[in-house]
């Protein structure tokens, strides 16, 4: 029979072949590397048979996929390993996540990490011993029988979720079977680089009233280098840390008497108004008018918006004069309101405005994180209101803007297109339009993306802007969402150049997403070692005498007047320990000031990550520093 290769090549296999003789054909070294297949577009086994016409795909440890198929048989690995060592255990969900798995698991005796040498040397031994792994499937009522057996219930429960004319599918690696939609590695002996790296509790299904599990977390790469340059970041990422860094530099506090909500100290207050004077500064130049709009609004506005219905877990809720309320997660309703609250013509569209806007979330003690997540933050929304036939540029002018911001920070991104999620508002017709819309405009552009499946916000799709860090990390930042359905729940409305009412289209946009949680990315994308223009202290001036501190007052007020933010070290300290401090405070510039340079009118920069030490007239040293501010350099 004849079946279709990605390139759309024909190759001729025996009747009932697999995908893995078809790699065998193809090459023995494809074979040897391949880990699964797509048939027809859908992710499966190698062992799985093919038929005439299929269009084969083979995945390897390359692919995305090929690393997600790899993580998923650690976890089962790790799964029976545990069986193996505690027999009456009780397992229930071994997902893949960032970089590895993990696998929820129901103890008779609570283990700690310290077990974690036993369980790797229990996987090792199943890696070693190269066991085939092989899916079968049964029907539903057999399917609980054999779960009975095991006396696994919580995978009964799962299956008992499951319509009653279901087929379920298990894998099998010799002893051990579990219940799995799939797909696997051919074998075991396939694992190269696993490490356990935490434990932690998790209810069952995420339920507080549910019986409260052990989670395993391991990591898995493809080859050992791979493991051990993840691990590198790691201890990177630990110096790094902005909780650590947000201390020690003064720039933000999180106190018991409000939890989720960050306190800015003086430092982080001239890191966020710098930020935000950049952003504003851009938006002007792009267009944009700024609004404010109210913390809270009333209960009908939540519901026309269909946040009542699709966020009110994690909304705050009041009553105000009888009223209920809700403290916003989101600006877009108010901003909805803010549109009309005046006519527009097609003469007006687009219009552009954008809202720093403080929103609130109720979020789980347990998952709250610094300024990564938090019970309250600042978003850099925009709305875009506009006409059909503008869309495409639009969307266009935002990427170009976005690109611009993460630039200026020195950040990498890649480009993910979010499509419709199960609990979607509006027609599919709508949805095809404003998807093909999104796709248009990063098609032009020539900007590559991924299409994350099923991700978009409940009232449309979205672009999602996905920082890389200086050390590898990446962080979802910014996001584009095409809306048609909140200008129709919200009766929108233009007159048209026919002199008819027409909706307007809609466009949520954020580039830095929360201006917390941005800091806090760069905190630790500069490892506290802000660029000039941003650095809350930009310059620190130490006197070596008392005869000299007159001076050094001198050049702050002049440096504070051209506004470049300095201090002076009055303190009568030794000079080497002052020039430590500076450098523990990650000061871009220490300028020190003695006799001579008092008589010479100069100051000894000392530059922050630069060993050799010069000595220059104050006017040059201002001149350049005013041009690296200006320019936001990055250094």
């Amino acid at each position: 029979m004849e079946i279709l290769l990605l390139n759309g090549d024909a190759l001729e296999v025996e009747e009932g072949a697999t995908c893995l003789q078809a790699a065998q054909k193809i090459s023995d070294g494809l074979a040897r590397n391949a880990v699964a297949a797509k048939i027809n577009g859908v992710l499966c086994d190698l062992s799985k048979k093919l038929a005439q016409g299929d269009k084969l795909e083979i995945v390897t440890l390359k692919d995305k996929e090929g690393l997600e198929v790899y993580r998923h048989t650690c976890a089962h690995v790790l799964a029976q390993a545990i069986k193996n060592i505690y027999p009456t255990c009780k397992l229930a969900i071994g997902p893949v996540i960032d970089n590895g798995f993990y696998y929820d698991i129901d103890f008779n005796t609570p283990i700690t990490q310290d077990d974690f040498a036993k369980i790797e040397s229990e996987m090792n031994k199943i890696i070693k011993a190269k066991t085939p792994i092989e899916r079968f499937e049964l029907p539903r009522a057999e399917a609980l029988k054999l779960m009975k057996k095991y006396k696994e219930s919580y995978k009964a429960e799962l299956i008992n979720d499951l319509p009653e004319d279901a087929v379920i599918s298990f894998y099998k690696q010799g002893t051990f079977t579990d219940l799995c939609r799939g797909p696997h590695l051919p074998n075991t002996g396939k694992i190269k680089a696993f490490k356990l790296v935490s434990i932690s509790g998790s209810y069952w299904r995420g339920n507080e009233k549910n019986k409260m599990l052990t989670r395993i977390y391991g990591v898995a790469f493809a080859k050992k280098d791979e493991m051990d340059a993840y691990f590198q970041m790691l201890e990177e990422a630990k110096k790094r840390d902005h909780i650590k860094l947000g201390k020690e530099l003064k720039l933000f506090a999180l106190l018991n008497e409000g939890k989720g909500f960050p306190f800015f100290l003086p430092n982080g207050m001239v890191l966020k108004n710098t930020l935000v004077d950049f952003w504003r500064d851009l938006h002007r130049r792009e267009g944009y008018v700024e609004i404010q709009t109210p913390i809270i609004l009333t209960r009908s506005l939540w519901e026309n918006s269909g946040h009542w219905d699709h966020y009110k877990d994690n909304m705050y809720t009041t009553k105000i004069d009888g009223e209920d309320c809700a403290v916003k997660p989101m600006n877009c309703p108010g901003g909805m309101l803010v549109y009309k609250n005046s006519p527009h013509s097609y003469k007006d569209l687009p219009l552009r405005v954008a809202e720093m806007g403080l929103v609130h979330r109720h979020e789980k003690s347990g998952q709250l994180h610094g300024l990564f997540r938090v019970r309250c933050f600042t978003q850099d929304d925009a709305h875009i209101f506009m006409l059909p036939e503008q869309i495409k540029d639009e969307i266009i002018g935002v990427v170009k803007l976005t690109d611009r911001i993460y630039k200026q920070f020195g950040f990498k991104y890649k480009v993910e297109l979010s499509t419709r999620p199960e609990n979607s508002m509006g027609s599919e017709e709508d949805w095809n339009t404003a998807t093909a819309a999104l796709q248009a405009a990063l098609d032009e552009m020539q900007i590559e993306y991924e299409i994350n499946e099923g991700d978009g916000a409940f009232y449309g799709p979205k672009i999602d802007f996905h920082l890389q860090d200086s050390i590898g990390r990446t962080w979802q930042c910014g996001t584009i969402q095409l809306d048609f359905q909140m200008p129709q729940r919200f009766e929108l409305e233009y007159v048209g150049e026919d002199g008819l009412k027409h909706r307007p289209i809609m466009i949520h946009r954020a580039i830095f997403g929360s201006i917390e949680r941005f800091i806090g990315i760069l905190i630790e994308h500069f490892a506290g070692k802000f660029p000039l223009w941003l650095a809350p202290v930009q310059v620190k001036i130490l006197p070596i005498t008392d005869r000299t501190l007159p001076y050094a007052e001198e050049i702050a007020e002049k440096l504070l007047d051209l506004g470049i933010r300095c201090e002076v070290d009055k303190r009568n300290e030794k000079i080497g320990y002052k020039i430590r401090e500076a450098k523990m405070d990650k000061v871009p510039y220490v300028l020190v000031v003695g006799d001579k340079e008092l008589e010479e009118h100069t100051v000894n920069v000392n530059k922050r990550g630069v060993e050799e030490k010069t000595t220059v007239a104050l006017d040059e040293f201002i001149s350049m520093a005013l041009a690296q501010i200006a320019e936001k350099v990055i250094f």
